[in-house]
């Protein structure tokens, strides 16, 4: 019988689970998170309390968007299907695309090389070794016209993971769509640009923070003209993930990095409600199934309680945060590696129970190569089964409700503000990283996590449990350095043939727009126009702000 102020789940823990646990204990094993969360073994409307339906969760495609930015959900429309890809020349990645979208892929994701990402040409010496490695190598104009050859970029939509150069890449993308006589206007994709978490965790950056902001807000005043449709930044917590972050810090720093572009934005003269409903973002969907949907959760709701309360937007667009999703790099093994397919399809099926608007599946091969033709494509499916088989897509945000689910929810979105509150009272993301805060929190975790690995606290199937030593290979995808050499050869024929004086007259006035207020992106264009390289763009800008090197953590 239940005793006097006893809630019923303090009855159930007197009733049925002391006597069962006296039977049979519980594993002796940390029942935590993949974050190292602490997880109860039964929840209950008792860890609600205060839960307001209205308040806290409310119904799909209302404010805080906590159960999704749609009514509809996936009944509308499914998520964009994107397969990140780019290897070796520019026409050997445009026949992956071509593969991908005859494969029935909804969107195009451009993966460069080391060097494109460091904004230096094929011919420089740290470019050596790295040229089509990781990423599909582009030097000029001419490149991006190869890459897109065939492809109409008025109707497909394109997202590019770069930063440093993002502004010479995109320049580069809208000339190619301008000479295939699409109108910017109605160009659709989105740019990563995002500066930020490249200090906080990838560290290909250039320039100094101040002046890197600079030619993300520049981007974000030319496309409220220019390019309306276009998502101008995706702000990314991948990476941090995947440098070693929890799930918690993941959440929480992205979304800090996002309030400092906006408060850029305003401070750079932008009506918060001119460039904010182009803000994306780009989350990891990590192998803890419920924590992952959590995050994607608390994320809508934060975000839009900041652009409502804290940035006083007043349209809708600009309170919904949209997002793309890709699965977790860091959680694939080399080791028994057709187990990455299970991995992947669990992460994947997290993202769309989070509610994302766009999906990219890791490879089962990625931890030994980029993925072969074939690996990619079973990635591919592996969305079209979870859309087309699985049911999930029948109905709007089906694990809403869920105590466990609503807890978690509430949990990180109370904890990721108090790291809000941590930024805010150092002055703002661009100082908390000048300080080394959000480094040293991600070196922190990254290192508690390898020491639960280690003692097998956490098993991580075929490397520190279930492990078998005779494998058998798996075929890869091998770039050699005829890619180098190719690329090499075509810059030393771009040089000859262009019209240098052209190229140098842009570039003077790059470096003179650079020293002065106007926006870079009109100088870039000319530049990009008269095939100027990636590098000797990025270097105009090296001349006058430098390059950044980090103070390391001590």
């Amino acid at each position: 019988m239940k005793t006097t102020a006893e809630t019923d789940k303090q009855r159930w823990e007197r009733e049925v689970l002391e006597p069962a646990l006296k039977r049979a204990p519980e594993r002796d094993a940390p029942f935590t998170t993949i974050s190292g969360r602490v997880i109860d073994r039964l929840y209950a409307p008792d860890d609600l309390p205060g839960f307001d339906y209205a308040r806290d969760l409310n119904d799909p495609g209302e404010f805080p968007y906590t159960r999704g930015i749609h009514p509809t959900g996936y009944r509308g429309r499914l998520w964009t299907m994107r397969q990140f890809a780019g290897y070796g020349t520019p026409e050997e990645t445009n026949g992956r695309y071509k593969t991908l979208l005859k494969a029935g892929g909804t969107g195009l994701s451009v993966a460069f090389d080391l060097p494109t990402l460091m904004g230096r040409d094929p011919d420089h010496a740290l470019s050596l070794g790295e040229v089509g490695k990781c990423g599909v190598s582009i030097v000029s104009l001419a490149d991006m016209e190869r890459l897109f050859d065939g492809i109409a970029l008025a109707d497909i939509t394109t997202s590019m993971t770069i930063n440093s150069p993002a502004a010479m890449i995109f320049a580069m993308y809208l000339v190619v769509a301008e000479k295939q006589g699409a109108s910017w206007r109605t160009l659709s994709g989105t740019i990563q640009n995002d500066i930020l978490k490249e200090f906080i965790a990838q560290k290909e950056y250039i320039y100094p923070p101040r002046e890197s902001m600079r030619l993300i807000t520049d981007i974000f005043a030319f496309c409220s003209k220019e390019v309306p449709k276009w998502n101008t930044i995706s702000v990314s917590g991948y990476h941090i993930r995947e440098a070693g972050s929890t799930s918690l810090q993941e959440l929480a720093f992205t979304l800090r990095d996002g309030i400092e572009y906006v408060q850029y934005g305003i401070d750079a003269g932008l009506d918060v409600d001119d460039f904010a409903p182009r803000l994306s973002f780009f989350f990891n969907s990590h192998s803890d199934f419920f924590e992952e949907v959590a995050k994607f959760r608390a994320a809508r709701k934060i975000w839009a309680e900041v652009m409502r309360g804290r940035f006083k937007a007043k349209h809708e667009r600009s309170w919904k945060l949209r997002f793309h999703a890709q699965t977790a790099g860091v959680s694939l093994t080399a080791q028994q590696p057709y187990n990455n397919v299970v991995r992947t399809a669990l992460q994947a099926l997290a993202a769309v129970l989070g509610g994302t608007q766009s999906l990219h599946t890791n490879s089962l091969d990625e931890a030994l190569a980029l993925p072969t033709a074939e690996a990619a494509t079973l990635a591919l499916r592996t969305q079209q089964i979870i859309a087309h088989e699985s049911g999930v897509t029948n109905l709007v945000d089906p694990l809403g409700g869920s105590y466990f689910l609503e807890k978690l929810t509430r949990d990180m979105e109370r904890e990721a503000n108090r790291y809000f509150d941590v930024i805010d009272r150092m002055g703002g993301m661009v100082e908390a990283i000048e300080q080394g805060y959000p480094q040293k929190e991600i070196a922190e975790a990254s290192y508690r996590f390898q020491q639960s690995v280690e003692k097998r606290e956490k098993v991580i199937v075929g490397v520190n449990d279930y492990v078998q030593e005779d494998e058998g290979r798996i075929p890869i995808l091998y770039i050699d350095e005829t890619t180098a050499a190719r690329q090499i050869e075509r810059l030393g024929d771009l040089r000859r043939t262009r019209d240098n004086d052209k190229v140098r007259r842009a570039l003077d006035a790059l470096r003179d727009t650079a020293r002065g207020r106007g926006n870079t992106m009109y100088p870039l264009l000319d530049a990009v126009r008269a095939y100027a390289t990636v590098g000797e763009m990025c270097d105009a800008l090296r001349d006058v702000w430098g390059e950044y090197e980090e103070v390391p953590l001590i």
